[in-house]
């Protein structure tokens, strides 16, 4: 089944909305993932806590909080994405599954783009747990680029999104 011209697919029936949150959800657990991966470990900018006062990455006690911390927000990047893939399965059985490339992949942008949004402001702005680079000074303009680039990705997964669903209609 490949192809735009249809959104939903299989015993749905015509009138049956396809499943949104199984990619939404997945682009959720993949966004965290590519920060936790690329952001914490390959170029160690930052971990989860490393602008708390006991979350020193310079210290073996920071660093291991944070390696903690870091394996806690992992494990629930990992039940974004196994929640993903239930709900996929359970769209395919009940015929909700979209047919439309465009359609999974604009919500897979939308889910890692609000992600990100949302990890921006919560951690970054409000409650100060870290920042994009914390091995620099003044990380705000570094923290207002992620989110720059968070809310691009979130509208053009969005654009993406919408364009699938009205071929259809």
């Amino acid at each position: 089944m490949s192809g735009d011209s249809t959104v939903a697919a299989g015993t749905g029936g015509p009138e049956a909305r396809p499943a949104v949150a199984p990619a939404f959800l997945m682009g959720m657990g993949l966004g965290g993932f590519v920060d936790g991966i690329l952001l914490h470990q390959l170029l160690q900018w930052h971990h989860m806590l490393t602008h708390t006062p006991s979350g020193n990455a310079k210290t073996v006690a920071g660093l291991e909080l944070n390696t903690l911390a870091d394996g806690v927000f992992h494990g629930g990047m990992w039940v974004l994405v196994a929640a993903a893939a239930v709900l996929a399965i359970r769209a395919r059985r009940n015929g909700t599954l979209s047919s439309s490339w465009a359609f999974h992949a604009g919500l897979v942008l939308l889910g890692w783009g609000t992600f990100n949004v949302v990890e921006g402001l919560v951690d970054h702005q409000l409650l100060g747990i870290h920042h994009v680079r914390d091995d620099l000074g003044g990380p705000l303009a570094w923290d207002l680029g992620f989110l720059a680039v968070s809310l691009v990705l979130a509208l053009a997964g969005w654009l993406l999104y919408r364009r699938a669903v009205h071929r259809v209609a």
